[in-house]
């Protein structure tokens, strides 16, 4: 049962015996139930948290080093490869008209940024091998836009794909369909919902962004929606279908085959 269901059945101040009121009465309406994964699964999604939080912990790391440094007039490009191309320089510069203790620290803090990048290639490492031995994984990682990271967040988080009735109910899940509002009988449309895993969200928006802007021949329906539609909302329309593919491809337990068209039984 998701949380968020449970607090609208809690009433007024918050206590165990509330909160046990509140789950026993949320569990009686019908609604989706969270699917279970398994221990690999849940093992999975583990690795990726700790990535995500050393991306940020690194990305922290690097713009208080950059900041300091620009302090002293040594400016350097944006990115993790530009700094570590210009920061043995640039220590050595700063060196001769600074204290020790300080060109010390910092020395400290590009080491520190040098460890999480080891850490972080290895946390892929471990999913590369996972990739190796899981036929989920294996399949999917073939459809154009998803990576070794799309793939592997993507069959951690979903549990049991057939817990989704259909493509569009996934990709809503991720939510990366249109927000829906109405009265009276009207139904208006906004942007994306964005309910759902942001991880797993920004994953597929990187993957379909990757497409348009790298791939020689990215497919007759992205080129046609790239003549009438701006540039991110052809980005989010090719996520939500790269979303449903996945999706087709679990629930089905087939490989992925270019240009499969599903037809309907009359």
């Amino acid at each position: 049962m998701p949380a968020q269901f449970v607090k609208a059945f809690n009433i007024r101040n918050k206590s165990d015996a509330a909160d046990a009121k509140a789950i026993w009465l949320a569990v009686q309406q019908p609604c989706k139930a969270v699917a279970i994964k398994t221990e690999m699964q849940q093992a999975v999604l583990m690795m990726h948290r700790q990535r995500e939080q050393l991306v940020k912990f690194r990305t922290m790391q690097i713009n208080g080093l950059r900041g300091m440094l620009a302090e002293f007039g040594e400016a350097m490009g944006k990115g993790r490869s530009a700094l570590g191309k210009a920061i043995p320089d640039a220590l050595t510069r700063v060196e001769e008209c600074l204290p020790k203790v300080l060109i010390d620290t910092l020395r400290e803090q590009w080491a520190r940024i040098e460890k999480m990048d080891e850490e972080i290639v290895t946390i892929e490492r471990r999913l590369r091998e996972w990739k190796k031995e899981d036929k989920a994984v294996k399949a999917i990682i073939e459809i154009p836009g998803v990576g070794l990271l799309t793939a592997t967040a993507a069959v951690a988080m979903i549990g049991d794909p057939k817990a989704f009735r259909s493509g569009r109910e996934f990709a809503a899940w991720v939510g990366i369909v249109p927000k829906q509002t109405g009265s009276g009988g009207k139904v208006n449309l906004h942007g994306i919902s964005k309910r759902g895993d942001t991880y797993l969200r920004t994953l597929l928006i990187h993957g379909a962004r990757a497409v348009l802007t790298r791939a020689k021949e990215p497919g007759p329906w992205v080129e046609q929606m790239k003549k009438r539609r701006p540039p991110n909302v052809v980005v989010t329309a090719l996520a939500n279908k790269m979303a449903r593919t996945i999706w087709a491809v679990l629930a089905h337990d087939r490989s992925y085959e270019k240009g499969y068209v599903s037809m309907k039984p009359v």
